[in-house]
């Protein structure tokens, strides 16, 4: 289905260059899709038809990108990916999350397209549950670049749905700040991994998981301004995953939980995975412990720059 969906069809990925984007570009190059990267990055992926390199927050650099590329399928995930609550990340967050954003929606409504899908994020406040208060600054942008893609599909036609992303892990996700190459990187260096208590709990992904999600929700019809959780359903504490990696290489060393500060107000949420298969048919394929023993695979065959790894 999805090759015939996106076969000779136009697409552009923002944030292509990055862990997420750079996989969905691979997928839907491989299913014949003429793909476009942006980001400000001068660089995109290898399997990318063209890469532009343009600050999504200059509207009329946005306005002039759709008119050249002139998508089918647009797949926002452009972002600052700090949950941290520092007041440092009030700016890039709200530039990065929302001001570009509502950039891409402007430009597209009055342009046209047939799908857009814009990330949101497991963080996001969620009222049902009686929090009202974002978590940080990430938190915030995404919950309120949620609103806006409702409300352009509300008032202007346009053909967006949000992908409700969970923790996203996987093959060549190089930014160490994250939990799981962090782990695996301090392992193969000798080093003790520094955690906080290992007591919250997430709900972990598996990246080609996530870009089967993406593309599921881009195939599908009527889901206009819906909300899509890309997840697991299951609830992985931060010490059971890091045993894990530490099970899985053999670690000699233990890590160091309560080394780092918990994150105030962290929430504590879960995909509904049934209401994601009822909604485009989604499930997730790849359980934890496979995903994590993959990922340390590629990790070994790629050291760190500088590094040998004796895998």
């Amino acid at each position: 289905m999805q090759s015939s969906q996106f076969n000779g069809s136009t697409t552009l990925i923002t944030g292509g260059a990055g862990f997420i984007g750079s996989a969905l570009c691979d997928r839907l190059t491989a299913e014949s899709a003429a793909v476009h990267t942006v980001s400000r990055r001068p660089a995109g992926p290898p399997a990318a038809q063209r890469h532009w390199s343009v600050d999504l927050t200059d509207a009329a650099a946005v306005a002039q990108l759709i008119a050249a590329v002139k998508p089918d399928y647009v797949f926002h995930l452009a972002s600052h990916v700090w949950g941290a609550p520092d007041l440092k990340h009030l700016l890039p967050s709200f530039h990065s999350n929302l001001h570009t954003t509502v950039n891409l929606f402007h430009e597209l409504a009055e342009t046209g397209c047939k799908r857009v899908i814009t990330t949101g994020s497991l963080v996001e406040p969620d009222p049902g549950s009686g929090q009202l208060v974002p978590s940080a600054p990430y938190a915030a942008a995404k919950w309120a670049s949620a609103g806006y893609a409702r409300m352009c599909h509300a008032l202007y036609g346009l053909p967006v749905s949000i992908a409700r992303v969970f923790m996203v892990y996987g093959p060549a996700q190089q930014d160490e700040s994250k939990l799981v190459p962090y782990t695996i990187r301090c392992l193969q260096r000798g080093e003790v991994p520094k955690i906080t208590s290992g007591r919250h709990v997430y709900d972990w992904v598996y990246v080609e998981d996530v870009v089967d999600g993406l593309l599921k929700i881009a195939a599908a019809t009527d889901m206009g301004g819906q909300s899509v959780d890309i997840g697991t359903g299951i609830q992985t504490s931060t010490a059971d995953l890091v045993d894990t990696l530490c099970e899985l290489m053999a670690a000699t060393q233990r890590p160091a939980y309560g080394a780092l500060a918990d994150r105030p107000l962290e929430p504590v949420r879960v995909a509904d995975t049934a209401r994601a298969f009822a909604q485009i048919g989604y499930r997730p394929r790849v359980s934890l412990r496979d995903g994590l023993h993959r990922t340390i695979d590629w990790y070994n065959s790629h050291p760190a720059a500088g590094e040998t790894v004796n895998a």
